[in-house]
């Protein structure tokens, strides 16, 4: 299978001007508001997500797109403006904006860069519209094309490992899964545990599937014939943002001489370049810092593992044994890490491009240097 440079790759000017046409289910609500003054850009979009195929670059996307047909902008500037401040009201109360970022640089620049011949503004903000939801109908269908990409890649009796909860990497895996044998360790990835939704989702599929504790991922890498993760985003680096713990375990396969690929949807590409983890734009002064005063826990304080609840029986996937204790212990109080330790750690951390292996998106296969190419021609008109 060759692997694709960024050169010929389409255009987003090109891929906006898809003839399919969105779902009907994504557009008609009948409590959207009909005016510009009571549009709600925020509740616009946390709407969009309700729907677990859009991700969150899409309901940016879309959200912005409902913006403009609502808009009473007369000028391209006034417009670009309206997009700028409700972009930027997303951003602001978002927890994690990087994945919603990209989606609305990628969609604000279709909107300046767009090329037209309409005859009035109005005619162009219906054209904007128009537009911006046949991308959004094409983008759902990009899970699929990666997928086939990347069943090349996999082979018969392939152990797999992942990391957290990606639906392209779910999509992939069990289109695998119907062709192939293949057997998976889902890592718990804390502190959301999303690996248990990935684990079950597996386990039900009938895909032979194993729980891996964060800390043991050095130990079962020997046992597997590559990594396979998804993204938050690929950035101009052509490095990866994803759940925190992507990069120790990029670090690890990489001394262990084991493929690492990452899988991202050309929506999630994002003109960012950090440099270390505390470029993130998600890094604060809070994040791993010590506090002020050293004090013991309150008992009252402490909570069971960060890992999502689960219907399985087995304690490490339902999180039913605190941290560091046993079954059997009466003490009262559990060794866990409170909220507040928790919330002191990062979510998302940054994989440096050398430790990827390939970048497999809609657009073709990518080398980490290929991705950078092709940001620098999106965005460069």
């Amino acid at each position: 299978m060759p692997v694709a440079s960024a050169v010929g790759i389409h255009h987003p000017a090109q891929t906006l001007k898809s003839s399919s046409a969105l779902p009907a289910t994504i557009l008609e609500d009948p409590s959207r508001s009909l005016s510009q003054e009571s549009f709600d850009v925020y509740a616009s979009y946390q709407r969009i997500l309700e729907n677990e195929e859009i991700a969150t670059p899409l309901a940016a996307i879309l959200a912005l797109t409902e913006l403009i047909e609502h808009s009473k902008a007369g000028t391209m500037f006034e417009l670009v403006k309206e997009l700028h401040d409700a972009a930027e009201i997303l951003k602001r109360r978002t927890t994690n904006a990087i994945s919603l970022n990209a989606g609305t640089e990628l969609f604000i620049a279709f909107v300046t860069l767009f090329p037209h011949e309409s005859d009035s503004f109005a005619d162009l903000k219906t054209e904007l519209v128009k537009q911006g939801q046949k991308y959004a109908a094409e983008a759902l269908t990009y899970r699929s094309k990666i997928s086939e990409l990347a069943l090349d890649f996999i082979k018969d009796d392939s152990v797999i490992l992942t990391h957290s909860y990606s639906r392209v990497v779910m999509q992939t895996l069990l289109r695998a899964h119907k062709q192939k044998r293949i057997s998976v360790y889902v890592t718990e990835a804390r502190p959301r545990g999303l690996g248990v939704k990935t684990y079950e989702a597996l386990t039900a599929a009938g895909i032979p599937c194993t729980m891996v504790l964060d800390s043991a991922v050095a130990y079962v890498m020997d046992m597997v014939d590559f990594i396979l993760v998804g993204s938050e985003a690929v950035v101009e680096s052509g490095g990866l943002i994803n759940a925190v713990g992507s990069n120790q375990i990029a670090i690890i396969a990489k001394a262990a001489k084991k493929p690492f690929y990452a899988l991202a949807e050309s929506y999630k590409f994002h003109r960012l370049f950090p440099l270390s983890q505390y470029d993130l734009p998600t890094h604060t002064d809070d994040i791993l810092s010590f506090p002020r005063h050293a004090q013991r826990p309150s008992p009252a304080l402490t909570a069971r593992p960060s890992v999502a609840p689960s219907t399985s029986s087995n304690p490490l996937v339902s999180g039913h044994l605190p941290i560091g204790r046993s079954k059997s212990s009466t003490s009262s109080s559990q060794l866990a890490m409170t909220p507040e330790q928790i919330l002191r750690n990062p979510k998302v951390d940054y994989t440096m491009p050398d430790l990827i292996s390939l970048v497999f998106s809609d657009v073709g296969i990518l080398t980490p240097e290929g991705v950078s190419q092709y940001l620098v021609g999106m965005f460069a008109g």
